[in-house]
C-alpha cells in the first residue's frame, strides 16, 4: 500500500507540476503583452509631454501678442478720440462760420436792396469779404 499510496502521491505532484508550468506559461504571455502595453504607454505619456510643452509655449506667444494687441488697441483708441474731438471742435467752428456768414449775407442784402443777386452770389461774396477781413486781421497781428 505505500507503494501505491507514493504513485497516487506523485502523480499528484506531477498533476500540480504542469498546472504550475502551464500556468506559468499563461503568466509569461501576459506579463509579455503588460511590458508591450508599458513600451507603448511610455512612447504615449512621451507624446503628451511634447505636446503640452508646444501648447504652453502657444499660450504663451498668445499672451504676448494678446499684450501687444491691447496696447496697440489702447493708442489707437486714444488717438481716434483725440481725432473725434478735433473734428468736433472743427463742425462747432464750421457752424459759427455758417453763422456769420449768413449773419453777412443777411446785412449784405439790408444794405443793398437794390442789387438783385441770387443766394450762391450773395454767400460767394459774403465769404470773399470775410476771407479778406480775416486776411488783413492776421497780417496786421504778423506785421
Amino acid at each position: 500500500m505505500s507503494n501505491g499510496f507514493g504513485m497516487i502521491i506523485e502523480c499528484l505532484v506531477a498533476i500540480l507540476l504542469m498546472l504550475t508550468v502551464g500556468y506559468c506559461m499563461i503568466l509569461n504571455r501576459r506579463l509579455k503583452l503588460l511590458k508591450a502595453d508599458e513600451h507603448s504607454l511610455r512612447a504615449t505619456i512621451s507624446e503628451l509631454i511634447t505636446a503640452t510643452e508646444i501648447a504652453e509655449r502657444a499660450i504663451a506667444g498668445l499672451k504676448i501678442t494678446v499684450r501687444e494687441c491691447d496696447i496697440g488697441l489702447g493708442d489707437r483708441i486714444g488717438r481716434a478720440e483725440r481725432l473725434s474731438s478735433d473734428l468736433d471742435r472743427g463742425v462747432a467752428a464750421g457752424k459759427d462760420v455758417l453763422s456769420r456768414l449768413s449773419q453777412i449775407v443777411a446785412a449784405g442784402r439790408q444794405q443793398e436792396p437794390s442789387l438783385p443777386r441770387n443766394d450762391a452770389q450773395a454767400v460767394a461774396a459774403a465769404a470773399q469779404a470775410f476771407a479778406e477781413r480775416l486776411r488783413t486781421k492776421v497780417h496786421g497781428l504778423a506785421a
